[in-house]
Order: structure tokens, then sequence, then C-alpha cells
């Protein structure tokens, strides 16, 4: 039975939460649209952008751009390509082989990011006005929802502790080999520059 049949939501709290979380995948679709707006880019741009920013170069390539996005190499080639002419990247060709490249932001792009990145904010500022409890739990179950969507590959790229070589279960608690520290839940990463496939 379908979440979005109201006879079936509003009798059951599974259906409402998965009928919520929708709503919010609404809600950054639509702050992420007024900042592409803006600046005349669509959301993948903006979201292509912020992604290189704060990311490493090895994540930077049309492949791994992709499966990040979970969009096809054409896709994001297009969209790269409207980028590069809108000189807000550039593709930095790679000395042992030519076909390959890694993308960099310009300093205009580095700008455009600046002026995007902040979209999000309005949740930002509702969860941080929150009790660190319900944080505590809100963050835990948004990571674990995250990591079992992973296993199913529904979502495809997770740079997670939980997927990292680095993390193990010592004492019954979360810890990271790397940092050599103990991870309390609010410490667990969903996006870690130190992360390395288990």
């Amino acid at each position: 039975m379908s979440v979005f049949n109201l006879d079936n939501q509003n009798v059951n709290l599974d259906n409402k939460i998965v009928a919520g979380l929708e709503r919010l995948s609404q809600v950054f679709r639509i702050l992420l649209w007024e900042k592409a707006k803006e600046h005349s880019l669509s959301p993948i741009q903006i979201q292509l952008l912020i992604f290189i920013r704060h990311h490493s170069a090895d994540k930077t390539t049309i492949s791994y751009l992709a499966q990040e996005f979970n969009f096809t190499k054409p896709t994001i080639s297009d969209a790269i390509k409207i980028l590069e002419q809108k000189k807000l990247i550039q593709k930095i060709t790679d000395q042992t082989d030519t076909r390959s490249y890694t993308i960099n932001l310009t300093t205009t792009g580095k700008k455009i990011v600046l002026e995007t990145e902040n979209f999000a904010n309005p949740l930002t500022e509702i969860i941080s006005a929150a009790n660190d409890t319900a944080k505590i739990v809100l963050w835990e179950n948004i990571s674990n929802l995250i990591v079992t969507l992973n296993k199913l590959e529904i979502i495809s790229v997770q740079r997670t502790c939980f997927n990292c070589k680095h993390y193990s279960i010592k004492n019954k608690t979360h810890f990271c080999n790397l940092l050599d520290l103990k991870l309390l839940t609010k410490d667990i990463r969903i996006d870690c520059g130190e992360f390395e496939m288990a």
C-alpha cells in the first residue's frame, strides 16, 4: 500500500515518517532551486560546484561525480561543459593520461560557492535550536538510515565511518583506528576526508 494514500498514511507511523522525509526532500529542492535561479544555474550545477570545492581532486573526475550524484557520465559531462563555458571551473589534464582530467573551480566558481552553499541554512537554524539529546537521537537515526540505504545499493557512494577500513568496535564502542579515538554518536561522519573503503 502506498505511503501517499492518506488512509494508509494517517493510521501508520512508519508511513507518516516516510511521507515526512519526502516532504523534507522537497524543502532541499526548493531551497536549492532558489539559489540556482539567482545565478542562472541548475541545481545539479550548484551541487557539483559545492562538491568540487570541498573534496579532494581524486573525487572531481567525471566518473566519480557520476557515481556520487547517481547520474550518467553524459549528464555530468553536459553539466561540467556548461560550468566550463560559464568560466566557473577548469579542467586539469592528467599528465600520464591526456584523456583524463580533474576539475578545479575558478575564482568566479569559488565566489558562486560562497554565495550558494548556505542554501540549507534555514534547516540548520531549526536544528541548532533543538537540545543535544534530540540532536543525537536524530543523527543516530539519520546515519543508520543512510548506511542501510547504502547497503541496499540505493545510495551508491558513502564515505561514512561504518564503511571505512579505519572503523572498528572496541569494548562495544565505535572507534577510529586512524585517529586512535573513541567515537561518540555525534562523532560519526557521513563524509570523511580520511575515508578508505573497508
